[in-house]
């Protein structure tokens, strides 16, 4: 299963890598090219234990890429991870889902197959079905589903927190979203972690 991961930052760059880690094929994309260029040579822009030396393992095995250029990256992914920025907004504090949106038009335009657009940003209640009608709005012959993956990671811990979670929390609408997503997350299900669909 190819993962494509949107945004390179705390929450993109640890779950592609530790997704990574799991077998996977990753590719953290991120609309900065000078922050891929230094993590494709290795400079990581955050500090988290271990992060480093797990990236450095899985881009030499090959199971971790990336690149600035989601159009040739989208089309080859069965999963598209949503992990952008959602500062707050000046005018009244809210999250601002600009980039979230930005993304999901990016997806839309270039995603080919059955897709499964999953959000770990951080974003208010009823955004899946608002990325859902957004995607569809600009490509109505898209066959895909928005599923929301909270995350739960702690800085100073996130990998530990990633690797061994005290449950994966996904809501999804259909039935078929959710077979992708407990395939994605059947190492923590072997182990005994709860996966709690809503």
């Amino acid at each position: 299963m190819k993962i494509c991961m949107i945004g390179t930052g705390y929450v993109g760059l640890v779950t592609g890598t530790c997704f990574a880690e799991l077998g996977f094929d990753v590719t953290c994309v991120d609309i900065d090219r000078s922050k891929i260029e230094a993590l494709e040579k290795g400079i990581i822009p955050i500090y988290e234990p271990g992060l480093e030396d797990l990236v450095k393992k899985n881009t030499k095995a090959g199971r971790l890429k990336f690149s600035s250029n989601i159009k040739e990256i989208v089309p080859h992914c069965s999963v598209v991870f949503i992990a952008v920025g959602t500062p707050p907004s000046e005018t009244d504090g809210q999250a601002d889902l600009k980039y979230v949106f930005d993304a999901a038009k990016d997806i839309a335009l270039t995603m080919k197959d059955y897709t499964v657009v999953v959000t770990k940003s951080t974003v208010p209640v009823d955004t899946a079905k608002k990325l859902q009608d957004h995607i569809k709005k600009i490509n109505p012959q898209a066959d895909f589903d928005v599923v929301s993956n909270p995350e739960f990671l702690r800085e100073g811990s996130a990998i530990e927190d990633f690797m061994n979670p005290d449950r994966v929390v996904v809501g999804a609408r259909t039935l078929r979203a959710e077979t992708v997503m407990r395939k994605l997350y059947n190492p923590f299900f072997l182990l005994g972690t709860p996966l709690i669909f809503t």
